[in-house]
C-alpha cells in the first residue's frame, strides 16, 4: 500500500461517517468541517494504532532521532543542548507511549468533537512536532557526509545517503513513506489544522459532554494498557516488518540480492571539469561517446533503475562467530529445528576493576655435577628463583543489571537447557559487544549454548524483544516469542517438533 492509497480509503470511510453524521445523526455544522474532522481523525487513529502494536519500533527510531540531534547540535553555538539528547534516548520508550497515546486520543476528540478550541491547537501542535522531524530528516539529504547540518553554506545537492535517519516512523513499519514524501504530508495537513484553528466553531460535536468524556477516559485507559503491554509482554500481534512468522529468510535473502544484481544503469550524471556544468546522459549515449566525455567531465553518480522487488532489512542478515567468520550460510541451510536467541543489547554497567598478578623472576647458575658412578665432573645450568614480583593490573567486567541477569538465568535456561537436551541447536547472536563480554555473560548465567555477532538493528528488527526466542527451520521462521510470554519447551516441542 502506498500513502495516495491509503489516504483514498481513509478517503471513503471519511465520507461514509461524514454522511451518517450529517443525514443520520444530524450533528453537522458544515460538512467541510466535518469530513475534515473524520479524515484526520481516522488518519491519526489508524497512525497510531500501527505504531501502537510495536511500541518499541517507535522507541527505536526516537533513539535515531535523539541520536542525530545530539550530533547535530553539537561543536554549535547551540551545543548546551545537545547534552539532553543522550538522557532523552534513555527514556526513549516513555517518548513512544506518550506521542502515541496522544495521537490516538486526538483522533478520537476530533471524531467525537470533544474540546474544539483545545482539539484544534493540540492538533497544530502536533503537526508542527511531526513536520519538525519529517523536515530535518529530509533536509539531512543535502547535508554530505562530514558537514554539520547548521553549516548551510556547504550544502549540497540531495543524496538520500547523506541521511542518518532513513524514514520518519510515521506509520510504523506498515508503510515506509520517503522522506520528502513524508515531510510534505505534513505540510499539507498544516491545511485542515490551520482551518481548525480558524473554524473551530463549526466542528460537530456528538453525544453529550459526559458521554464523550466517559468514551474518552474508557478509551485512553485501554489505550495505555494495550501499548504497555504490547511493550512488556508481547511482540506485535499484527507484524509488518520482514521478519514475520512463517518467512523464508533464505529464499528471500537469495530473491533480493539477485533483484539488486540485476539493477542496470539507465544514466550517467557528469560534471564539466572546468565549467562546473552538470549533464545527465542516458547509459547508451555515454558509453557509446565514452571517448568524447572521457577528460572533460567526470562522474558524480549512476543513476540506477529500481530492483524488481522491495529490499528489506532481510538484505542485510548477517552472522558471524565470535571470531569474525562469516555464518550466515551456515546457519540458514541448517535443516533442523533450531532456536535463534536474539539479544541486540547486553545490558550491563562496565566496571574498572583491578586484578593482582605474580611475576616470578628466575636466575640461571652454572654448576658442577660430580657422577659416583663415572666419576667424572660436568656442568649444568641451574635455574632457581630469585624474585617473586607481584604487578597490578586494570580490566573492566560487566556489572549486569539484576532484571536482565536473572531473566536469563530463570527463564532462558531452563528453555535453553531442554532443548539442549531434545538435540536442538541454540545460537545466541549479540548485536554491539564484544566477545570478552559475551564469553562473560554466558559464564554468570551458565548457559553453556553458541555465540554469534550481528548488527543491532538488524537484531531489533527480527524480534522486539530483549532477550526473544526464534525458532527456526531451513530458513524459515516457524514461530517467535517474547522473553516475558515464553512458553514451556514442552509444549514448544508438542506444538512444532514432534
Amino acid at each position: 500500500m502506498t500513502i495516495i492509497s491509503l489516504c483514498i480509503n481513509i478517503g471513503i470511510v471519511a465520507l461514509i461517517v461524514t454522511a451518517v453524521i450529517g443525514f443520520i445523526m444530524k450533528g453537522h455544522k458544515s460538512w467541510i468541517m466535518t469530513f475534515l474532522q473524520n479524515f484526520c481523525g481516522i488518519l491519526f487513529l489508524f497512525s497510531g494504532w500501527v505504531k501502537a502494536v510495536d511500541p518499541l519500533g517507535t522507541a527505536y527510531k526516537m533513539e535515531q532521532y535523539f541520536a542525530e540531534f545530539h550530533y547535530t547540535f553539537e561543536g554549535t553555538w547551540f551545543g548546551f543542548i545537545a547534552p539532553i539528547f543522550p538522557v532523552f534516548a534513555k527514556q526513549a520508550i516513555f517518548f513512544s507511549l506518550a506521542m502515541i497515546i496522544f495521537e490516538m486520543v486526538l483522533g478520537l476528540m476530533l471524531l467525537l468533537g470533544s474540546k474544539p478550541k483545545f482539539t484544534s491547537w493540540a492538533f497544530i501542535l502536533l503537526i508542527v512536532f511531526f513536520g519538525f522531524l519529517t523536515g530535518f530528516t529530509y533536509l539531512t539529504g543535502y547535508v554530505p557526509e562530514g558537514v554539520n547540518f547548521f553549516s548551510f553554506g556547504k550544502w549540497g545537492e540531495y543524496n538520500s545517503n547523506n541521511m542518518k535517519v532513513t524514514d520518519c516512523g510515521c506509520f510504523g513499519d506498515f508503510i515506509k513513506l520517503e522522506p520528502k514524501t513524508s515531510f510534505f504530508k505534513d505540510v499539507f495537513l498544516m491545511f485542515p489544522a490551520l482551518y481548525f484553528i480558524f473554524r473551530h466553531k463549526d466542528m460537530h460535536q456528538l453525544f453529550t459532554k459526559g458521554t464523550r468524556s466517559a468514551i474518552l477516559w474508557v478509551f485512553t485507559a485501554v489505550l495505555v494498557y494495550y501499548c504497555l503491554a504490547n511493550y512488556k509482554w508481547n511482540i506485535p500481534h499484527a507484524d509488518f516488518r520482514p521478519f514475520k512468522q512463517g518467512v523464508d529468510i533464505r529464499a528471500q535473502f537469495q530473491a533480493e540480492n539477485d533483484a539488486m544484481a540485476a539493477v542496470e544503469i539507465t544514466d550517467w550524471k557528469l560534471k564539466h571539469n572546468e565549467t562546473g556544468e552538470e549533464i545527465i546522459l542516458p547509459n547508451d549515449e555515454y558509453l557509446g561517446n565514452y571517448k568524447k566525455y572521457k577528460g572533460v567531465y567526470s562522474v558524480i553518480d549512476q543513476i540506477k533503475d529500481e530492483p524488481a522487488i522491495p529490499i528489506t532489512k532481510i538484505s542485510d542478515f548477517e552472522l558471524t562467530d565470535l571470531d569474525g567468520n562469516d555464518i550466515t550460510e551456515e546457519f540458514l541451510n541448517n535443516q533442523d529445528a533450531h532456536f535463534l536467541i536474539v539479544n541486540h543489547k547486553l545490558k550491563a554497567s562496565p566496571v574498572r576493576k583491578t586484578k593482582t598478578l605474580r611475576d616470578t623472576i628466575f636466575s640461571l647458575d652454572t654448576v658442577v655435577v660430580f657422577s659416583t658412578e663415572t666419576n667424572v665432573s660436568d656442568t649444568a645450568v641451574v635455574r632457581n628463583v630469585k624474585d617473586i614480583v607481584e604487578k597490578e593490573e586494570k580490566y573492566l567486567e560487566q556489572v549486569w543489571k539484576q532484571a536482565y541477569l536473572k531473566t536469563h538465568i530463570e527463564d532462558l535456561k531452563p528453555f535453553t537447557d531442554a532443548a539442549k537436551t531434545n538435540g536442538n541447536k541454540v545460537l545466541m547472536v549479540v548485536g554491539g559487544a564484544d566477545k570478552e563480554s559475551i564469553l562473560q555473560l554466558d559464564k554468570d548465567a551458565g548457559l553453556g549454548i553458541d555465540y554469534g555477532m550481528a548488527d543491532d538493528i538488524l537484531l531489533k528488527t527480527i524480534v522486539r524483544s530483549n532477550p526473544g526466542v526464534v525458532l527456526m527451520k531451513d530458513g524459515k521462521i516457524l514461530d517467535k516469542w517474547h522473553i516475558n510470554k515464553l512458553p514451556a519447551f514442552e509444549k514448544v516441542k508438542a506444538d512444532y517438533l514432534k
